[in-house]
């Protein structure tokens, strides 16, 4: 079916705005997966809040110009769906890569950070990266960790003395 040029303009630019938004960007292959399971794919993305969408790849290759995801033109050839992570670097890497386990059609084809184009192959390093508040939380652990450890000899001071302490008395009274 034919688009109009208003509505190609109009797709041009809402990808290149979630290009420039986007902090990292997975390409795949959806021939033979059935429309049901692709809208359960686009439930499972607006959950994550990761920006899915089908485009001509003509299309796409002008919206992704001057954008760190021009390098993806290079990965556009057949069917593709794009996945723009917008909060979490891992999330469409996430969402597209369990999609995939459970749908033998659908293919990986390309992943993009920081403006280097990757092979599919690298889809596990993408997607095991921790999430924000994951982030957080091991930096957290990882600044709090000498505190504790010093909070617990602290502790451990005065208590190997009360136990000394005791175990001297109960020998008294045993001897006694």
């Amino acid at each position: 079916m034919a688009i109009r040029l208003e509505d190609k303009k109009q797709i041009v630019s809402e990808v290149n705005q979630a290009a420039n938004s986007a902090l990292s960007a997975v390409l795949a292959d959806y021939r033979g997966v059935t429309v049901s399971d692709l809208t359960e794919l686009r439930k499972t993305a607006r959950e994550n809040k990761v920006y899915l969408r089908v485009v001509r790849n003509t299309l796409l290759k002008k919206a992704v110009v001057d954008t760190d995801f021009e390098c993806i033109s290079e990965a556009l050839v057949g069917p593709t769906i794009l996945a723009f992570s917008e909060e979490d670097p891992g999330a469409a890497a996430r969402v597209l890569k369990d999609f995939a386990k459970g749908n033998k059609e659908f293919e990986i084809k390309a992943l993009s950070i920081g403006g280097k184009l990757m092979d599919a192959s690298q889809i596990d390093v993408l997607a095991t990266l921790p999430t924000h508040d994951q982030a957080l939380s091991l930096l957290m652990s990882v600044m709090l960790a000498p505190v504790t450890k010093l909070a617990r000899t602290l502790i451990e001071v005065p208590s190997k003395v009360t136990r000394g302490v005791a175990a001297v008395r109960d020998q008294k009274r045993e001897a006694a």
